[in-house]
């Protein structure tokens, strides 16, 4: 009866052995299908992208009569993708405006994102980042005859424009501790034409989309920058696969001179000095 017990008593232990072997397995594979971040739901492991951009920015996110974008943003979109060998015949731009920028990401609305998306502490919770591709400087536009703001300080007092989902006013008021009234607008050419209108004192936000605004409407750069604006490729939470590949790409173009030529072909006349060596990465997670 003991040898019979003992024999019993093996047995159930290998068969426990195999049965946990099974739940690994099991799991392992559930990782692979989608719970732990694979490379299927990597962007860069896609046929065709959809990216999502701004329209209504000058110089860096424009979208044309016939539906087309165009812009800075756009070209480096695209040559990012042609890095991952997706031509541009397979890419979807899309309107992606700053205060949808998380949700559109989460719910894979869009693959990626290239619109002025500066990152920060606050959003590297919510989106994983690859780059940045650029270092920007807020800085502030006022209309000509505004001769008396020549600093962010000078803005005491002032109404200045509150995009929603920018954080660009907070580094005014909040971060620089400036008593500006902040006035709520949904895109920043809206918040041209209200300061156009009078009903601004002041646009304050990245030196790249001030610039592009600047080419087409009066008005004056204060030239007085107070930050550095990191522009981030964004991708969806956990991407880590596809933060890396758009990391070897920027890095690329830089290294080949695409980034200086696109950096002049949009903002060569615009006064602003340009930086033309690869930005130091914010690291994938």
């Amino acid at each position: 009866m003991r040898a019979t017990s003992r024999a019993t008593s093996r047995a159930g232990a290998g068969a426990g052995v195999r049965a946990a072997a099974a739940v690994v397995v099991a799991a392992a594979g559930l990782t692979a299908c989608g719970l732990g971040g694979s490379e299927e739901e990597s962007m860069a492991g896609k046929d065709s992208l959809v990216i999502g951009v701004k329209e209504d920015q000058p110089a860096l996110g424009v979208k044309r009569p016939d539906g087309t974008y165009e812009g800075f943003d756009v070209d480096v979109a695209v040559y990012i993708a042609g890095k991952l060998g997706i031509p541009r015949s397979r890419l979807t731009f899309r309107t992606t405006n700053s205060s949808v920028r998380e949700d559109a990401l989460a719910s894979g609305t869009v693959d990626m994102i290239v619109a002025t998306y500066s990152i920060t502490a606050g959003r590297k919770t919510k989106v994983t980042f690859a780059g940045p591709y650029y270092v920007a400087h807020q800085d502030t536009f006022v209309r000509a005859d505004a001769t008396a703001i020549n600093d962010v300080r000078d803005l005491k007092g002032k109404r200045i424009c509150e995009v929603t989902g920018s954080n660009s006013w907070r580094r005014v008021i909040e971060e620089r501790k400036v008593a500006a009234t902040p006035v709520t607008v949904n895109t920043y050419g809206a918040c041209m034409d209200a300061l156009a209108a009078g009903r601004l004192d002041a646009v304050s936000t990245d030196d790249l989309i001030l610039a592009g605004f600047a080419a087409g409407r009066p008005g004056r750069m204060i030239n007085a920058p107070f930050t550095d604006e990191k522009y981030g490729v964004g991708l969806k939470k956990g991407d880590l696969k596809g933060c890396e590949e758009v990391n070897r790409a920027i890095t690329a173009m830089y290294q080949d001179g695409t980034a200086g030529r696109l950096l002049l072909k949009w903002f060569g006349g615009s006064g602003l000095k340009l930086t033309t060596s690869v930005p130091q990465f914010e690291g994938c997670n």
